[in-house]
């Protein structure tokens, strides 16, 4: 099962990626999209119609930038097993997203 025990890891490998600017780019966007989640708790049903299409590109954005973290890893030499550890699976992807907006704020206190 995937869940925080098994994704801080993978969150470590990222964190100690040597292409800053491309782990930094995913970071946002995970931010982004951990908000964009969080805010759909407080969206009617019109609202959510309305901001899917938005919801969705940002989604496929997050995971464009982990792709590609992911294969500029692999060519830098860099372990990059944490990419098979997720999948494809969007859900998973995103609920990921959302662990690294909470780590990231932790790690600020």
């Amino acid at each position: 099962m995937i869940n925080e025990t098994t994704l801080l890891p993978v969150f470590r490998k990222i964190d100690n990626a040597s292409r800053e600017n491309l782990r930094k780019h995913f970071y946002k966007l995970a931010v982004r999209y951990a908000n964009t989640r969080a805010e759909w708790n407080f969206m009617t049903v019109e609202e959510k119609a309305e901001e899917d299409a938005a919801r969705s590109r940002l989604h496929n954005a997050l995971i464009d930038s982990l792709n590609i973290l992911a294969r500029q890893m692999e060519k830098d030499g860099e372990d990059t097993s944490w990419r098979s550890i997720m999948g494809n699976n969007r859900k998973i992807i995103g609920d990921f997203a959302c662990y690294v907006a909470a780590w990231l704020g932790i790690r600020q206190r």
